[in-house]
């Protein structure tokens, strides 16, 4: 049997939000992964210090996890997420849990290794695992990557703020704000809903965008603006309510539609 590495969604960051399967695997997983960041990313402090052993600050899925899982074999797994990640060492460090490098716990017997790495929203949509998961299969080619779907953030907003995503033949736009203001636009001006993910420092731009177009809250279109949702802090507000020159965090998200608001 192969060793087995599978990235588990663990959703935008409410406990509440996480399948039974994800459950299942971060329960009976030989090691589960979560992020940290090395410096100040979107994996920073999510919570106060002293609620996990240590007394470190934990990110958003490490606290998802401990809500669901008692065991010791929860790892840290840190990145360099400012400038070009760095997947080397943690790439390293799983493909060792997997057997497959010094310190590695091998794959004795005839059981596999099953390793876990819990990610935020989903392992397939802008996500570490993507990217780390290529890695370790470069280190450890015989390794099967299996992935378990998250709640993403644009659904959990979505629920939040009573904004329907997409109905009929309405078209959906989904894109982070690192890709430029001008693909925001371009999405603006050709979907009927568009979903910005990564888009703290662009927010003025983006709610120039919308204003615009008359998407930002009226007649023509509504927007809404989410943070921290499910967490102490969660921000959630209507596009309208955002001030010219504000920005947020790294991890916000905005829901614009063509429709005011639904029903209509």
């Amino acid at each position: 049997m192969s060793p087995r590495l599978v990235g588990v969604g663990v959703g935008p960051g409410d406990p509440d939000l996480v399948t039974y399967r994800a459950v299942r695997v971060l329960r009976y997983a030989d090691v589960v992964f979560v992020p940290v960041s090395d410096g100040h990313g979107p994996y920073g402090p999510a919570a106060p210090a002293g609620e996990v052993p240590g007394g470190e600050v934990p990110g958003r899925a490490e606290i998802t996890v401990r809500a669901h899982v008692d065991h010791d074999r929860i790892v840290r797994l840190p990145f360099r997420m400012t400038g070009d990640a760095d997947y080397t060492a943690p790439a390293r460090a799983v493909a060792a849990a997997l057997g497959g490098g010094p310190g590695g716990s091998g794959c004795g017997g005839d059981a596999a290794v099953t390793v876990a790495f819990a990610t935020i929203g989903d392992p397939n949509l802008y996500s570490t695992f993507t990217a780390l998961a290529a890695a370790v299969r470069r280190r450890l080619p015989a390794v099967a990557v299996e992935t378990v779907p998250g709640i993403t953030a644009m659904q959990d907003l979505a629920a939040r703020s009573g904004t329907v995503l997409a109905h009929g033949a309405e078209t959906v736009a989904l894109l982070p704000l690192t890709a430029g203001v001008a693909a925001y636009r371009a999405a603006v001006d050709g979907f009927d809903t568009v979903v910005a993910y990564k888009g703290g420092r662009a927010l003025p731009q983006l709610r120039a965008a919308l204003a615009a177009a008359g998407r930002l809250d009226g007649p023509a279109g509504h927007a809404v603006y989410g943070a921290a949702l499910g967490l102490p802090g969660q921000d959630i507000r209507p596009g309208g309510q955002l001030a010219e020159r504000e920005t947020g965090p790294y991890l916000s998200t905005v829901l614009a539609t063509r429709r005011s608001r639904w029903p209509r």
